[in-house]
């Protein structure tokens, strides 16, 4: 039988969703139950991580860029992306969590940003797939966390990041445009991308919603929508700009379901050496989640540069 103080604790934890559910706003940890706090560390570490591990990943991409332009271009974003990992990295330093540990304390595999950022970009073509592909996930998640987040700080901090975000994925869009109006071999370059991209990204949402592991994120208001909400926001925008391209996809719109759908088991199998998806595969979501924490070829290299060799390109230690 649960004691006194596991009583006293669950009270207060249906106090404050009760009091969340009618308006109140977080402001500080003397507002928050010790399952609030615990869910917003959460979120907000696999925010700051994947800002973080975004930028080694897009810098040794922007070597491929095809103008000095568009490197500098994609410098600005990796800046931005500096960026926005400090801002979730201070906000946890509010919450208790050294910053300093975060960036440098950890192993490759204690940081928690998808499986998306441990894999190579190896030409322009895959590098604005990324900000196409993977910050319109970005927009999806953080857009939505800025619209129904409870916590009173995180809100005002990403009014800033969202609008830099939707700069990375024009920049991205209007790239893949342009590639696939390019036709040959930047087109077949495109698509071996977006071959790749899009069920990686698909995977970055998580678990299905009739599997999700509870997590207290929508009780506590931290987010708005579920797994599979947002992936059909994600789906609603990049369906039709591939298909607008001439790109192939393996999802379609179901008239009848009103909803987009997927053309292949999902999960399924994926080589990572290859970047190849095998859709004659399916997984369990446990085979998942341990190719999830074994990380990806990129981990170490991602990780050792974040930590040493990305801070002397720019300017010194990170933070």
């Amino acid at each position: 039988m649960p004691n006194n103080q596991d009583a006293k604790n669950g009270n207060a934890e249906k106090d404050l969703i009760d009091r969340i559910a009618s308006g109140f706003v977080v402001e500080s940890e003397e507002d928050m139950t010790a399952g609030y706090k615990k869910s917003l560390i959460t979120q907000l570490m696999v925010q700051g991580d994947t800002e973080l591990m975004s930028a080694p990943a897009y810098y040794l991409a922007s070597k491929d860029a095809p103008t000095i332009n568009s490197r500098i271009a994609v410098t600005a974003i990796i800046h931005d992306e500096l960026g926005h990992a400090n801002i979730a990295y201070r906000i946890l330093e509010d919450l208790g969590v050294d910053k300093h540990w975060l960036v440098y304390g950890r192993e490759p595999n204690q940081f928690k940003h998808p499986y998306g950022f441990d894999q190579p970009l190896e030409d322009w073509a895959e590098m604005v797939v990324a900000n196409g592909f993977f910050d319109r996930a970005g927009i999806t998640l953080l857009g939505d966390v800025l619209n129904n987040t409870s916590y009173g700080p995180l809100k005002r901090a990403l009014v800033k990041v969202d609008r830099e975000e939707i700069l990375h994925l024009r920049h991205g869009e209007s790239w893949m445009r342009r590639l696939a109006k390019a036709g040959g071999e930047a087109k077949d370059l495109l698509q071996r991308a977006v071959d790749w991209m899009f069920p990686m990204t698909l995977e970055w949402f998580g678990l299905p919603d009739g599997l999700k592991r509870h997590s207290g994120q929508l009780d506590y208001k931290l987010k708005g929508k579920t797994n599979d909400q947002l992936r059909q926001t994600w789906m609603e925008a990049t369906v039709p700009l591939c298909e607008g391209i001439g790109i192939d996809v393996p999802a379609h719109y179901d008239d009848v379901a009103r909803e987009f759908v997927l053309d292949y088991p999902f999960p399924c199998q994926y080589d990572p050496q290859e970047k190849r998806w095998d859709f004659d595969a399916p997984l369990s979501w446990d085979d998942v989640f341990q190719r999830w924490k074994a990380r990806g070829p990129m981990n170490q290299r991602y990780t050792e540069m974040v930590q040493g060799d990305l801070g002397s390109i720019f300017g010194g230690r990170l933070w």
